[in-house]
């Protein structure tokens, strides 16, 4: 992990077909400023980077993958899984993710990062749209440290919500959680980005069902000179 450093605005964008999901959204981010929330497909949504739920070996075969794969071509596919092949030797945990060019003017790029490990897993008992959105919003973090301001802005789909059949309630406060999560802090690994969240939300299944969750970030690590 690294000490927190000053980001430019993210413009957040939170879009979906699913009528449920989309009131989920508005009541979990009624008091959290600069989220848009729509009703509507991700492929209308004019912004650096969408972000795709997958499955942990980037197959777009289903939800809203394939929908992007037709929408932006088969290459895009392949771009994923060349990323998890080089960067998690072929299987990318639930709870990280890769960011990849698109190929296209408008997203510039794709984020992909896996709700489940395989495809049409169901991950309603899990705390994995908690993790894969907060990877989502890290791989931001790591883009735009690699190329400051590429990625001004981001649009997600209801994580989990489909596929993985989340109550769409639980989705959005996940998902708020997520979100939270890379406004307080910066995570140089994914397995500490896992462990923090799964040691904080561990319990949640106890917990009333709209109880939003703030995950307490790590100790800042000492400054570098």
């Amino acid at each position: 992990m690294t000490e927190d450093r000053v980001q430019p605005a993210l413009r957040v964008v939170l879009t979906d077909v699913n009528a449920d999901v989309v009131e989920s959204w508005r009541a979990a981010f009624a008091d959290t400023p600069g989220i848009e929330i729509r009703r509507g497909s991700i492929l209308d949504e004019d912004v650096d980077a969408w972000v795709s739920p997958t499955n942990s070996r980037g197959r777009m075969d289903g939800g809203v993958d394939a929908a992007v794969k037709r929408f932006l071509g088969a290459g895009i596919q392949l771009r994923v899984q060349r990323a998890i092949r080089d960067g998690f030797a072929g299987s990318l945990p639930v709870g990280s993710a890769v960011c990849v060019p698109s190929g296209a003017v408008t997203p510039r790029f794709l984020i992909s990062t896996p709700t489940m490990e395989t495809s049409s897993q169901n991950v309603s008992q899990t705390l994995n749209v908690a993790l894969a959105c907060a990877a989502a919003f890290q791989a931001v973090h790591r883009q735009n440290d690699e190329k400051p301001g590429s990625i001004r802005s981001v649009a997600l789909v209801g994580m989990g919500a489909r596929t993985g059949r989340v109550p769409a309630r639980v989705c959005a406060n996940l998902m708020w959680t997520g979100y939270t999560l890379f406004n307080d802090h910066r995570f140089e690994d994914y397995d500490d980005l896992r462990a923090t969240i799964t040691a904080q939300l561990d319990d949640i299944e106890s917990a009333p069902a709209g109880k939003r969750v703030r995950i307490t970030p790590p100790k800042r690590a000492a400054a570098r000179r």
